[in-house]
């Protein structure tokens, strides 16, 4: 596994470096953004850890240009902010996921690995998930991910809330807790960003649901649902 970590912190770096050499995953360390975005251009990696602050360029600009080069190679976001705003621009502009400094290098190392086993699988489905599942008001396609909303395509979703949203599709009017959510969609057992899935939620509701037709329903006190009973009544 080939992994581009773009990181200023030479301490961080050789933190990752010594724990990439444990794991057995191949690591290449740029300190400079345009540098490091000039790299990731000419080789082929498997996963991209990216700090938010940087010389040259920083993470945001980096992770923009990517995912609007069309590419889904995963990319795990370094970063001492900590607000929720700051967690909404990093995984509305596509990040997978969002680590937050101090962290536990035994925390990354497991969120590496959720995620590249994720787009392992998704990369090794047979064409059977390219066949849409069909609700009353959506149709989704995990391959090609495509989303249609009523017909009319949902074009704005990152990776990770396409990735839930088909969770929840796909296992309707069951409630999910934060913790269930993180382990099956992130693919990682519960660290205590809860945060991270209600920030995927509340992003989701305002890009599919209403208040007129809600979809994705909170259980208070447990978690959170797809159920589309209350939205077809109104009809």
């Amino acid at each position: 596994m080939d992994i581009l970590v773009i990181e200023d912190n030479e301490s961080v770096s050789s933190m990752l470096e010594m724990f990439f050499a444990k794991e057995g995953l191949n690591g290449e360390f740029i300190t400079n953004g345009k540098e490091g975005y000039e790299r990731y251009k000419s080789g082929e990696w498997d996963l991209l850890i990216l700090d938010w602050m940087l010389p040259g360029m920083d993470g945001v600009t980096i992770c923009r240009k990517i995912r609007e080069e069309g590419s889904r190679i995963p990319i795990i976001m370094l970063t001492a902010k900590d607000s929720e705003s700051d967690q909404v621009l990093g995984l509305e502009l596509g990040a997978d996921d969002y680590v937050t400094k101090p962290f536990s290098p035994l925390a990354l190392m497991a969120r590496i690995k959720a995620v590249s086993r994720r787009y392992e699988k998704e990369s090794n489905e047979g064409d059977k998930e390219g066949q849409y599942i069909k609700t009353r008001h959506f149709k989704i396609s995990k391959e090609t991910r495509e989303v249609f909303l009523d017909g009319d395509p949902v074009s704005n979703l990152t990776p990770k809330e396409f990735d839930l949203l088909y969770y929840l599709i796909t296992n309707p009017r069951q409630v999910f807790s934060r913790e269930q959510l993180l382990e099956r969609v992130w693919g990682y057992q519960f660290y205590g960003d809860e945060r991270t899935v209600d920030v995927h939620i509340k992003r989701l509701r305002n890009k599919i649901g209403s208040s007129r037709k809600p979809m994705l329903h909170t259980v208070w006190g447990v978690g959170y649902k797809f159920d589309e009973s209350a939205a077809a009544h109104e009809e």
